[in-house]
């Protein structure tokens, strides 16, 4: 039974669910817009939306936090997300990603397209 599961396990173990998202959230952060599928983009809306709420305030903390959320070496990114990401949304009280549907592929995955707004 799945009584109160919230997120989609994405065929994944934790672990690799984990690693999954950081590799996501890395990507959109440093390009501003990735193409995955439809299930995989609506697990990563609130993953990015907290670590770019968190950056709003730029402190020591704030920035180790963004660090271990991301995993290990993403010095580039962490400091992307402080200096360009989370400056540009200061004034925005949230809703800081669009994911735009594009369909289903050959493949038969419904693909989106997710950006930082």
């Amino acid at each position: 039974m799945q009584h109160a599961k919230q997120n989609r396990t994405l065929g994944r173990s934790r672990a690799q669910r984990t690693a999954l998202l950081r590799g996501l959230a890395a990507s959109l952060i440093r390009d501003g817009k990735i193409v995955t599928t439809e299930a995989k983009a609506k697990e990563l809306r609130p993953y990015v939306e907290r670590l770019i709420t968190t950056a709003k305030t730029d402190t020591i903390s704030n920035r180790r936090r963004i660090a271990s959320k991301l995993g290990e070496e993403q010095g580039p990114i962490v400091s992307k997300l402080f200096t360009t990401t989370a400056p540009a949304h200061k004034n925005r009280a949230g809703g800081y990603t669009r994911i735009i549907k594009m369909g289903r592929t050959a493949a038969g995955r419904d693909e989106a397209v997710i950006e930082i707004v």
